[in-house]
């Protein structure tokens, strides 16, 4: 492990060199630039607080600020657009950059690396101006803002880890990205994001224990939304499943990286 990192850290140059090329080539031939990102992000919270809490008039159970379902969205919609990105494009890291595996020789899990900075950098950007909106909205949630980092590392761990399992599978086996695209479409929907477990029945919201993002996106909204400390004890199967799956996809990948180069 510790050799693992060494390596990590001798090609930190090529990781930080591939974050700038990518997030420089996402916005080339812009008339604009990277002010994209700010607007794209920024479209979404205006629209988010406009349609939803405006417009819509939604309202969550026993809380009376009118920007109260604004922010129960974009607590939740933010970091769960974070793992989706981490999961996603872990998970075709290898596949997309065959000829670079091929031709150059430098640790395999640079590409995973930086598929994990990449992501953080654009949350940054989008969370920030969240944060910005709850400052300017009188709704931010104070001291316990603090407690988004221990979520925000057990959210990224829960992520790559599954990203790189997913990843060496989907080398040897290509509906493995095709048919996890479907099962997000299903996740999304069994995690309280755009409605509060608070409206489903008794049994469901039993079941909703299992289901290791339903705790981590409850933990965010109620930071953001009540300003309250997460519940640790609540997380307890994220904080196992995530290092479990870190552990996992981390020998998964050593066991295959030489098959996988003859398979890519």
């Amino acid at each position: 492990m510790l050799g693992l990192l060494r390596a990590l850290w001798a090609y930190r140059g090529f990781i930080l060199g591939s974050v700038k090329r990518e997030f420089q080539s996402k916005y080339r031939n812009s008339l604009l630039g990277a002010a994209w990102t700010v607007l794209n992000p920024l479209a979404m919270i205006v629209v988010y607080t406009v349609v939803f809490a405006k417009v819509m008039h939604a309202r969550l159970p026993g809380v009376d600020s009118s920007f109260a379902y604004s922010i129960h969205l974009c607590a939740g919609v933010l970091p769960w657009g974070m793992f989706v990105e981490i999961v996603s494009r872990a998970q075709n890291a290898f596949i997309e950059n065959a000829n670079m595996i091929k031709k150059l020789s430098f640790p395999r899990l640079c590409l995973p690396v930086i598929v994990v900075v990449n992501a953080l950098v654009n949350f940054a950007i989008v969370f920030g101006l969240f944060v910005a909106f709850t400052l300017v909205s009188g709704t931010f949630p104070g001291l316990a803002f603090l407690a988004l980092i221990p979520l925000l590392i057990l959210l990224t761990l829960f992520a790559i880890g599954l990203g790189i399992t997913l990843g060496v599978l989907n080398v040897f086996f290509r509906d493995v990205g095709q048919f996890f695209g479907i099962v997000l479409n299903f996740w999304f929907w069994l995690t309280p994001i755009v409605y509060s477990a608070d409206i489903l029945p008794k049994r469901i919201q039993a079941g909703m224990q299992f289901n290791p993002m339903a705790s981590l996106i409850e933990a965010f909204q109620g930071v953001m939304m009540q300003g309250e400390w997460p519940d640790w004890s609540q997380l307890w199967l994220v904080a196992v499943l995530s290092v479990g799956l870190c552990v996992f996809g981390f020998r998964l990948f050593r066991k295959h990286v030489g098959e996988m180069v003859d398979e890519l």
